[in-house]
């Protein structure tokens, strides 16, 4: 696909990402697993990169009444982490889409690991031009990952796209407040890759736009500053293995930008959203 220097800055984002299908394999590894053969109640203690783990994802699934007669499209799928846990638990047909190549190489061995390829698979696209024909899916999620996207109207117009009628789409994501200051975007879109960052205002006329109802809007801010100190704690536990494969300068790097961004948690900057509509 054709890139865009936005496009190239998440994809690089993502390639240095402290969490990545290594650092997995090499915690499997250290706490006694068998990296080529483990299974999914195991990995998902592991690969869950999206603020409150499988909990997260149960909350997901009841939103949309997940089921094993749902076909579930994954955007911006990552590791696959999700994907496969909603597969394992929940019997459905999944489909993740990425834009970063890493990742869905990562997302495609992992899931081979864990003896769920049959259910779920994974394709290397742009959620802003869904490889899919109208009407595919059941069920669409995503869990902060909208952020990095630009052109919000277009991807939800996407998204609704390729739902069915009466299809649900179940997403969470980072929203501005009104206490949003253009200097804050300007460094969140330089060392996150944030782009165009929505308010959940934004997203209810988008969707509503698309001729979506929209069902839930939960605000997740009080839940996410804990959820988000635990994160910045978690990466800073990872300091040798991120050095170790990428740098101690991205690692000064990466925890100055993520400590920044915990920080404007706890001073309304930025808010938590999760989000259910019904096409």
């Amino acid at each position: 696909m054709t890139q865009s220097p936005q496009k190239d800055a998440v994809i690089e984002f993502y390639d240095l990402h402290p969490i990545n299908e290594q650092q997995i394999l090499e915690k499997l590894g250290n706490d006694g697993f068998d990296t080529a053969s483990v299974s999914q109640d195991i990995l998902q203690n592991y690969d869950q990169d999206h603020y409150g783990g499988v909990a997260a994802n149960d909350a997901l699934a009841a939103l949309a009444s997940l089921d094993a007669d749902c076909h579930l499209l994954d955007v911006c799928c990552g590791l696959g982490g999700p994907s496969r846990y909603f597969a394992q638990n929940y019997g459905c047909r999944v489909t993740g889409v990425d834009l970063t190549e890493s990742r869905i190489e990562g997302a495609t061995r992992l899931t081979a690991i864990a003896g769920l390829d049959k259910l779920a698979q994974f394709k290397c696209a742009n959620a802003l031009d869904l490889p899919f024909a109208d009407t595919t899916f059941d069920v669409l999620v995503s869990q902060e990952a909208f952020c990095h996207v630009p052109e919000k109207d277009r991807l939800v117009g996407e998204c609704v796209r390729v739902l069915k009628p009466g299809g649900r789409m179940a997403f969470t994501d980072i929203l501005v407040t009104e206490k949003t200051t253009d200097a804050t975007r300007v460094r969140l879109e330089k060392e996150l890759v944030f782009q165009e960052l929505n308010s959940a205002e934004s997203y209810r006329r988008a969707l509503e736009r698309e001729g979506c109802t929209l069902l839930e809007a939960v605000n997740l801010s009080d839940q996410w500053r804990i959820i988000l100190v635990e994160r910045l704690d978690m990466f800073r536990s990872l300091k040798g293995q991120t050095i170790d494969r990428f740098g101690e300068a991205h690692f000064v790097k990466w925890d100055n930008a993520y400590s920044f961004f915990v920080g404007l948690f706890e001073t309304g900057e930025l808010a938590g959203g999760r989000f259910l509509a019904r096409r």
